[in-house]
């Protein structure tokens, strides 16, 4: 064992090399992945010409990442769900009950929202949507709708940590590749508001979604399992470079939501 495998290693990249076991993201002992079908393990079926769609939630990515790393996972995660619609789905599920409390929330949402975007129906926004002092009063744009989301968890687990996905980069026309770049950079502005959120930027860091790509990963317009197997890697080990270059920021995940504290 070399000690030096467990720090920071200068000009190392996220997924420079795919972690087998969760590495430190296993110290994380519960997490809620918050996102829509491409975080529900959704298959596509094709059967007399027909599609349909079934969110086969043991093959989704957090649900890997719970049997790699062996951490309780809760998939918080439909088919087609937006920003603006998690609030409501939230709250009849109970995820914003006590059970339901996680040292770390992923929120893996933006591209049911881009496409709301385009269609007329929802504006991407920005920072000035946000009521930093009272979520309820966000605009309701993009930005506002996923800033509640924050608050709320926030507000349920103030000492929980937040991983804010990107949309991975991938072949497609020039206005959603745009809104794709203004959706990643609207991410790192909330990082920057929210206490304990980090990017987890796999437009930059991910492979990208080429034709070759799909054709390994994808059944259609979702991905098959080895494509959320792969997902599972990239968030997990995603996750242990950032708790490695930011030791500090974890030493006290043991503590979260117990009655004992190490100020």
């Amino acid at each position: 064992m070399k000690i030096e495998d467990f720090f920071p290693k200068e000009g190392e990249k996220p997924l420079e090399t795919l972690k087998e076991g969760g590495g430190m993201c296993s110290i994380l002992r519960t997490v809620a992945c918050i996102g829509d079908s491409l975080s529900s393990g959704e298959h596509e079926s094709f059967e007399m010409g027909e599609k349909g769609y079934h969110d086969y939630f043991d093959y989704s990515w957090g649900q890997f990442m719970a049997r790699d790393a062996g951490i309780t996972v809760h998939n918080m995660s439909r088919g087609g769900m937006t920003a603006k619609d998690f609030d409501i789905f939230a709250r009849e599920n109970g995820f914003f009950d006590d059970k339901y409390k996680a040292n770390a929330y992923i929120i893996a949402l933006g591209v049911n929202d881009v496409s709301r975007i385009i269609a007329g129906e929802l504006e991407m926004g920005d920072l000035s949507d946000i009521d930093p002092a009272e979520w309820a009063h966000n605009k309701p744009t993009f930005a506002g709708y996923y800033a509640r989301i924050i608050a709320k968890f926030q507000d349920a687990s103030p000492e929980a940590k937040f991983f804010l996905m990107t949309i991975p980069d991938s072949e497609t026309d020039e206005k959603r590749a745009a809104l794709y770049k203004k959706h990643r950079e609207l991410l790192y502005d909330m990082a920057k508001l929210f206490k304990n959120c980090y990017v987890l930027d796999f437009y930059k860091y991910a492979p990208v979604y080429d034709k070759k790509f799909k054709e390994m990963f994808f059944l259609g317009g979702h991905m098959n399992a080895a494509g959320y197997r792969l997902t599972a890697l990239m968030t997990e080990t995603y996750i242990d470079w950032i708790i490695r270059n930011n030791y500090q920021d974890f030493a006290r995940v043991a503590f979260m939501n117990k009655r004992y504290h190490n100020a």
